[in-house]
């Protein structure tokens, strides 16, 4: 009888042992979860394109400058600004690496955004070989690939008028958003002028076509970071994570103004899909700024197209 009692004992303690481990890793299964909730929720998800002004962003996520300031983001690459868009209105990302005109154009559809930091985005208006345009005058009567409601979209009209171009209606706007698809329309001489941006721009520059304007030239300067302001709840938090994206992105610019384009080679040619040689025929002049708020005058340019 007392050797039953005893096993009886024993059987009810260890049930009980059991139940305080299994209490134990329910607790631990459930600080882990909510430590995972609270990481996701911190999280900038982030919309990038193969384009050069991205490079600060891309710097910082592969070579870990990100982790190290304490900024949780992740990137989702994208070949065409109307992609990003979509994906931030349709709450897949939080931000996204886009240019003014697009921007205001969200925001004026009552979308609550934030600038983060005005980018080192430039364009070169290129005319193919067949195109047989030297100057900007020579643009009536030829096809222009670049995207509606987007900064590419103001430039046109910009140059338009700059060239006193009467007939306006007779330089055609040709939509082509996918920047890869943008650029084989010119290796493939099916389009007459192209509005390109870095790495694309010095790619171009292999195929032998005229470089009718830059951007870097006329001191405008259209990239931006911009942020939903509903994304990350917790003010605090929200804040946290912006402060440290921010110092990210200002080291990742000192990065790369103090080693070149050459210690990012591999990076670039892998984010941007272009030849390592395209890598070493960048401008060497081509610096980037650490983070800032866009200029008024570059808002105000953006603001006074979409109400034209």
């Amino acid at each position: 009888m007392r050797k039953i009692c005893f096993l009886l004992l024993a059987t009810i303690l260890l049930f009980f042992n059991a139940c305080k481990k299994e209490d134990i890793k329910a607790v631990s299964f459930a600080d882990e979860a909510y430590e995972a909730w609270v990481n996701d929720s911190a999280m900038i998800k982030i919309a990038v394109m193969p384009t050069l002004d991205c490079l600060p962003i891309y710097v910082a996520s592969e070579r870990g400058i990100f982790a190290r300031n304490g900024a949780s983001v992740s990137l989702y690459s994208y070949a065409a600004q109307m992609d990003c868009d979509t994906a931030l209105t349709g709450g897949w990302v939080d931000a996204m690496a886009t240019d003014l005109v697009r921007a205001e154009r969200l925001k004026k559809q009552g979308m609550l955004l934030s600038y983060l930091t005005s980018t080192d985005l430039h364009w070169q208006l290129v005319a193919s070989k067949m195109a047989r345009v030297k100057r900007l005058n020579q643009m009536e009567n030829k096809m222009v690939a670049m995207s509606r409601y987007s900064a590419t979209d103001m430039l046109v009209d910009m140059l338009v008028d700059t060239a006193l171009i009467r007939e306006k209606d007779h330089v055609f706007k040709i939509q082509v958003n996918d920047l890869g698809v943008r650029y084989s329309m010119l290796e493939n001489q099916v389009m007459d002028l192209l509005l390109l941006p870095e790495p694309l721009a010095s790619a171009a520059s292999e195929l032998d076509v005229n470089v009718l304007y830059d951007t870097r030239h006329n001191n405008i300067n259209m990239g931006v970071v911009v942020m939903n302001d509903t994304a990350i709840a917790d003010a605090t938090l929200r804040k946290s994570q912006v402060e440290a994206f921010l110092k990210s992105y200002d080291e990742a610019c000192d990065s790369i103004n103090k080693y070149g384009f050459g210690g990012y080679r591999d990076l670039i040619r892998n984010r941007c899909r272009v030849k390592s040689s395209v890598v070493d025929s960048i401008p060497s002049d081509y610096k980037f700024s650490p983070s800032h708020l866009p200029m008024q005058n570059d808002v105000d340019r953006a603001v006074n197209w979409l109400n034209h």
